[in-house]
């Protein structure tokens, strides 16, 4: 695509930023009962696998600088959801972990984030959910 003038109703960047928006604001009350920020929630979200990560490899799962993310980790691990401790055999890496109450928590959220995708994205045809995603990779390719 060549680069040229982009009326506001049709740039795809604020299209996205507005369904960005507008999804966290629908995220933020479904999961409500949760008592999460945002942040928070991607956090958790990101490490609801169960895979340990370091601080730098969550931080480019969640799309958030290592810095940024030190005050949400804090928060979680206040509130009992994670752990950081050392990683075996790299006591200068910090591993970052669920507990219980974290993964009670990142399963709920897993589920209403497939709950809310799969409301949303049902009803279009897999091309459509495709090209979709090869416009985020682009974007994501394009900050990285």
């Amino acid at each position: 695509m060549k680069s040229e003038f982009v009326p506001p109703e049709r740039s795809a960047l604020l299209a996205l930023q507005r369904a960005t928006h507008a999804t966290l604001q629908l995220i933020s009350a479904e999961l409500v009962d949760l008592d999460l920020t945002a942040s928070e929630i991607n956090a958790l979200a990101n490490l609801a696998d169960g895979q340990g990560r370091t601080v730098s490899q969550l931080g480019a799962a969640a799309g958030t600088r290592p810095t940024t993310l030190t005050s949400v980790l804090d928060r979680l691990e206040r509130r009992g959801h994670l752990t950081r401790g050392t990683r075996a055999g790299d006591r200068r890496s910090v591993l970052i972990e669920l507990t219980d109450s974290g993964r009670a928590a990142a399963s709920v959220i897993e589920k209403t984030l497939a709950d809310l995708e799969n409301r949303a994205l049902d009803s279009l045809p897999a091309e459509a959910v495709a090209g979709f995603h090869a416009v985020l990779d682009a974007l994501i390719k394009e900050g990285a």
